[in-house]
This record gives structure tokens, C-alpha cells and sequence, in this order.
């Protein structure tokens, strides 16, 4: 088993490196991020900002509320949100509007702490807003303020987001969002707070911070349901974050969920058998990973799909493991390199013994017919091997209970749910 780096590509010379302690049965990765979107942003909901929710029948506003921020602010972060100081008063309304003329849409947090413009302001400008809120005692109110933004900061979080406009997913893809450096702890609220998802049709999820904070993932309780569309905005340029240093970007992605294919592995057996939409429709021979070199055993999901590659592992530090190999039909697992490929060299033991370094060989003719039908993000479970899967090692948001993973949030998950944009 060998000792792994895994680098993460992202803006310019910015770079993540996770040390893992994995088998590696195709090598390591360099994952690319999404590039950044000028879709709308997600989760906004309606950006208008004249309507009231309350409609014809809303009292009249009247002066007196205090805004955030406060009039004659200076060096104020292009992520601010709008609120209202006054104590109690949630806000319903916002016209927000930069020194150039432009009006800024956005919308309400859902619990009316804030507003929350849909993009990031611009650096070194003056805005002014009319604020309106509903205090404790049900009045409406209205506040100004104008206020100045920072200059564009030299000390970032580079970030990003794993998914793209107008693709189809599997069932258990997360939404996925890495940060070099990793987010401190003191710090994962702060963010998690400004990382939306949107779901149509609606269903709870929760974020969940791999323990270095390189990681955070998003999922519901169970699979998406087939024909779900996520609607993701990590709104994170301008975040004042420790150390001085600052988001880098937004980022903003619409995806869709496809149907439901599962593969499950059953070391026991040596079988894998695949269902699709509930219904098994083939069980196919494996070869996983042999003893020194074991698969991981837990619910992974496909990552990346590529029909030929090669496997190249000559940096690995055990000679018996270096080697460099074709490969076909290729569907990456892990970071580690687990993938499940084509392995016409072990049919022979396919079904029988385990030979790979940790991969699940399959036949050509069965891993042309997987590719064929799989989609990046469709979950595989491995059960009954030497190893557990280690938390990170990939998109390993369904390798626990929805109990645990809700405590790898930070923020109460009903808090969130609450602030989250209306």
C-alpha cells in the first residue's frame, strides 16, 4: 500500500495537497475545477425588490430603522449583506444601488436576518440602500445607508465547485466545494453560511466539513429523487476569513439528477449486481483488491469516467505495486486510484480470488457494457473487504449515516435551513 499526494488544481499557481495513505491501483489525480459560471446565480429566488411578501395589504412603512451597514462605512467586504440593526426587525425589502447608477438584485435570508445581493459587489465603490423590515411589534420600517467597499484583497481562499451547468448526475452525487488552504474551523460557519443549494423538487440537506476543512460536501437523507435539479452558489468572494485572507470567487452551477443506477460489490461473492430504478438487471464476476493491497470497502460514487487511460504508478514506493498498464473503460472511485475497469488479464480469477491493487476488474465486454450506462455520481458499495474507506478518500458523502454526517456540519442544520435564502 502505498503513500499517495493528490493535487487539486486551481486559479493560477494555487494548489491543495492531501496527503492519503491509499491504495493506488490507477495512480493519483489532479481534479479540475468548474470554471466560473455567468449563469445567474443560484438560489436567489425572485430578485425583485420592489414587491412586498405581504402584498396590497402591507401597512405603510414609516422612518426610524437602523441598516447595516452603518452610513459612512468604509472598507466594507464586496460579500456584505444587508440588514437591519434595530433589535427584532426581519427585512423585506432592499433597493440597493451602486455609485455607477446599477441596480443590485438579490433576496431575503428566509428568516429575514439579512439580504444577500446576487453577485459580489465591486471593489472600491459606494452604494446606497433603502431598507424595509418588519419589527417585533409587526410595523413596517424603512432605513438608508451608504456605505464604501474594500479594495480588492491580495490574500485569498482559492476554491471550487465540482459541477457543471446542464449535466445529468447519478443519484448520490453531492455537491462538492474544496478550499486551498483548508478553512479553519473557527471559520467553516461563517462560510457554510454563504454555500447555497437549492432543490426542485424541494428535499433537506445538510453541509458536512472533512476534518482538514479542504472538504465540504452536500447531501439529503436518502439518494436525490430522478429528475431533481440542484441549484448551487458557493457566494464566497470577499469573505473575511482568519489570517487576512479573503474568498476568492463565486461560483454558480445548475445540475440534474438522472435515474437511479446502483452497483453493489459483494466481497463474499466476488459479484457485483447492478440495479436500475430498483430493479436488478445483471450480475457480473469481480476481482477486487488483493490482501496487501485491499479495496476500500464502503459507498463510493463514479467521480470521472474516461474509455481509455493509463494507469501509471512508478512513483510508488513498494516495487511489486509500479508498474504502467493500458486501461479501458476506466471509472474512478477514489483519489487513491480505485477505480473499476476493464481487466481482461483476470477473468479467469473474476468471480473467484481477488488479484487487483485494489481496483474492481471486470471483463471487457461487462465494463463496455457499465460504461455505457453509468453517470458520474451513480453510488457503488463495497462490502466485506480489508478496509475501510477513508473518509475524504473521494466523494465519501454516503459512506456514513445521515446522524453522523449532520454532526460534520458547521452550523445546526436547522439554523441553516432558517437562514437560507428565501
Amino acid at each position: 500500500m502505498g503513500k499517495f499526494t493528490r493535487a487539486r488544481a486551481m486559479l493560477a499557481a494555487l494548489a491543495l495537497v492531501a496527503p492519503l495513505a491509499l491504495t493506488a491501483c490507477g495512480g493519483e489525480v489532479a481534479p479540475q475545477f468548474v470554471s466560473e459560471s455567468t449563469a445567474p446565480s443560484a438560489g436567489t429566488g425572485d430578485p425583485s425588490t420592489s414587491a412586498s411578501p405581504d402584498g396590497g395589504n402591507a401597512p405603510a412603512a414609516t422612518g426610524g430603522l437602523d441598516v447595516t451597514p452603518a452610513t459612512g462605512a468604509k472598507k466594507q467586504p464586496v460579500s456584505v449583506e444587508i440588514g437591519a440593526a434595530t433589535a427584532g426587525a426581519k427585512v423585506t425589502e432592499v433597493a440597493l444601488t451602486g455609485q455607477d447608477g446599477e441596480k443590485v438584485t438579490g433576496a431575503a435570508r428566509a428568516d429575514g436576518s439579512s439580504w444577500v445581493p446576487a453577485k459580489p459587489l465591486k471593489y472600491n465603490r459606494t452604494y446606497t440602500a433603502t431598507v424595509t423590515a418588519t419589527t417585533a411589534d409587526g410595523q413596517r420600517r424603512t432605513g438608508t445607508t451608504t456605505f464604501t467597499t474594500m479594495a480588492k484583497p491580495r490574500s485569498l481562499i482559492g476554491s471550487g465547485l465540482y459541477l457543471f451547468d446542464d449535466k445529468t448526475y447519478g443519484v448520490a452525487m453531492p455537491v462538492v466545494v474544496e478550499f486551498s488552504p483548508g478553512i479553519a474551523k473557527k471559520d467553516r460557519a461563517a462560510v457554510q453560511r454563504r454555500m447555497f443549494v437549492r432543490t426542485d423538487p424541494p428535499q433537506p440537506g445538510a453541509w458536512h466539513w472533512v476534518d482538514n476543512g479542504t472538504q465540504a460536501y452536500y447531501r439529503a437523507p436518502e439518494y436525490w429523487q430522478s429528475g431533481t435539479t440542484l441549484s448551487v452558489r458557493i457566494a464566497l468572494e470577499g469573505i473575511p476569513l482568519s489570517n487576512g485572507k479573503y474568498g476568492n470567487v463565486d461560483r454558480v452551477a445548475t445540475g440534474k439528477i438522472g435515474s437511479r443506477f446502483e452497483m453493489k460489490v459483494d466481497n463474499t461473492t466476488k459479484q457485483m449486481t447492478v440495479y436500475e430504478n430498483g430493479n436488478l438487471v445483471k450480475t457480473l464476476p469481480v476481482s477486487l483488491g488483493k490482501k496487501s493491497t485491499p479495496s476500500s470497502s464502503g459507498t463510493m460514487v463514479v467521480m470521472e469516467k474516461k474509455e481509455s487511460t493509463v494507469f501509471d504508478t512508478r512513483d510508488d514506493p513498494d516495487p511489486a505495486n509500479r508498474y504502467v498498464t493500458d486501461i479501458d473503460f476506466a471509472q474512478r472511485l477514489t483519489w487513491g486510484g480505485e477505480y473499476i475497469h476493464a481487466a481482461p488479464w483476470s477473468v479467469q480469477h473474476q468471480g473467484r480470488r481477488n488479484v487487483s491493487h485494489g481496483c474492481v476488474n471486470v471483463s471487457m465486454e461487462n465494463a463496455k457494457w457499465l460504461f455505457g450506462k453509468t453517470k458520474v455520481g451513480d453510488p457503488i458499495t463495497i462490502r466485506g473487504t480489508e478496509r475501510k474507506l477513508t473518509p475524504g478518500n473521494g466523494w465519501t458523502a454516503w459512506s456514513m449515516s445521515w446522524d453522523e454526517f449532520v454532526k460534520g456540519s458547521a452550523v445546526p442544520v436547522a439554523e441553516q435551513n432558517a437562514a437560507a435564502l428565501g
